[in-house]
């Protein structure tokens, strides 16, 4: 159990989350009183109660776990990363959709409004910035290179946008649901031939995208006030580099101009958001000073980072943006 007095770093995510134990050992290696939590373990391996009233104006109680045991009021910062989907599987469906919604505005709204409690992201703000068309109206106010876009479920307009520009670009909003196996699948960014267009674009919302003669693909991960990026080079050329062969990509540090980490900033200000994964298209320049034109793809407000050369550093910077102002 905390102690009486002392703060403590909770983080929400799943059991499997190798990205957030990058950061938990980075918390222990500071000797930071940390607690991981996954709210879908509601039930048996998870138990809680809040008050509030009495002439207060705050929500306090305990929340226990398997293993710990955790005064709410003591959560002084909140790293919120990936935590497992509900699950109820012993109940019928109606009853199943029941607990499911009532846990999601019971348990998680109320770790959504611990008072005094710096959240890395907050869970509404990464909702807000999850949107790809705030993404990108939100990119290019704050001065991002955006590339020509349609979002439309009308033939007519998307023939015509084709006409304009191509070759033209289909992006998801986002990807496919779990399989049968509950396995993660994706739709890649792919390119489209006009001539496949037809009256099935009606039945749902669909983005298109100018492409971008890119050279190569940049990631930048904003965390607090510290910014690492990594130039992405795909030996297949791949159009989309999650797409191939992860073992082909080559990642170099790049610097990143400065006028692009102004608008960094300005855009994870205006979503509230403290980190951010960015994705760039890079296309050649011919010019020394700046060799590479940046052009806003996207901004994943919980993106993975586990995987980079830097992941260690990223880590340590997420420690310290969870630890500052209270922890020493």
């Amino acid at each position: 159990m905390t102690r009486p007095g002392a703060g403590c770093v909770m983080v929400v995510t799943s059991e499997q989350d190798v990205t957030a134990n990058l950061v938990i050992e980075s918390l222990n290696a500071r000797r930071a009183p940390v607690v991981r939590v996954d709210p879908a373990d509601i039930g048996a391996g998870l138990s809680f109660h809040a008050r509030l009233g009495g002439g207060g104006s705050r929500w306090s109680g305990q929340l226990r776990t398997s293993s710990r045991d955790i005064a709410l009021e003591q959560v002084r910062a909140f790293y919120y990363r990936r935590p497992s989907p509900w699950r109820f599987e012993n109940l019928k469906p109606q009853a199943r959709a029941f607990a499911t919604t009532e846990a999601r505005y019971g348990l998680n709204g109320l770790l959504r409004s611990l008072p005094d409690c710096h959240y890395v992201n907050h869970p509404a703000a990464v909702g807000v910035g999850e949107h790809k068309p705030a993404q990108l109206q939100v990119a290019a106010r704050v001065g991002f290179t955006v590339p020509e876009t349609l979002i439309t479920n009308d033939l007519d307009a998307a023939m015509s946008f084709a006409a304009g520009h191509s070759p033209m670009v289909y992006k998801a909003f986002r990807g496919l649901p779990p399989g049968p196996d509950d396995q993660a699948q994706a739709i890649w960014t792919q390119r489209v031939d006009p001539i496949d267009l037809d009256e099935s674009i009606a039945v749902t919302a669909h983005l298109f995208q100018a492409e971008v003669p890119k050279h190569s693909d940049a990631r930048v991960t904003v965390v607090g006030t510290r910014v690492f990026a990594s130039q992405i080079t795909s030996l297949e050329n791949a159009l989309d580099w999650r797409s191939g062969d992860h073992d082909s990509l080559t990642h170099v540090p790049i610097a990143v101009p400065d006028h692009i980490t102004w608008a960094l900033r300005a855009y994870l200000d205006a979503f509230k958001l403290v980190f951010g994964c960015f994705d760039f298209a890079l296309e050649e320049t011919g010019q020394v000073a700046e060799p590479y034109r940046w052009t806003f793809i996207e901004c994943n407000p919980n993106g993975q980072w586990g995987w980079l050369p830097d992941s260690d550093a990223i880590a340590d910077a997420f420690a310290e943006t969870l630890l500052q102002g209270w922890f020493v």
